[in-house]
């Protein structure tokens, strides 16, 4: 009777290609959200005036909270690529 390896899931999800203008596109699509935002509270009769303020302030701090997950993908891979590097010297 041989004992099997238990196995593991693996919960994480894979890392997804950059596409070629990452900043660009996570900004378009905040924006599009901001400018939902603001198309609901028209179509429900609330204040444009505050849906435009939390549209633009939501924008504004998903945008660099993009930037900066971003950023950080971006020096990790930079990173593991010189790890590679060392590694295969």
């Amino acid at each position: 009777m041989t004992k099997e390896k238990p196995r593991h899931l693996s919960w994480g999800l894979p890392d997804a290609p950059l596409s070629k203008h990452p900043y660009r596109d996570s900004m378009l699509v905040y924006g599009f959200f901001a400018v939902l935002v603001v198309l609901l509270a028209w179509i429900t009769g609330g204040s444009i005036e505050k849906a435009i303020v939390i549209a633009a302030v939501v924008w504004v701090a998903a945008s660099l909270w993009s930037a900066v997950r971003l950023r950080q993908r971006l020096q990790r891979e930079a990173a593991a690529a010189r790890d590679e590097a060392e590694d295969a010297a």
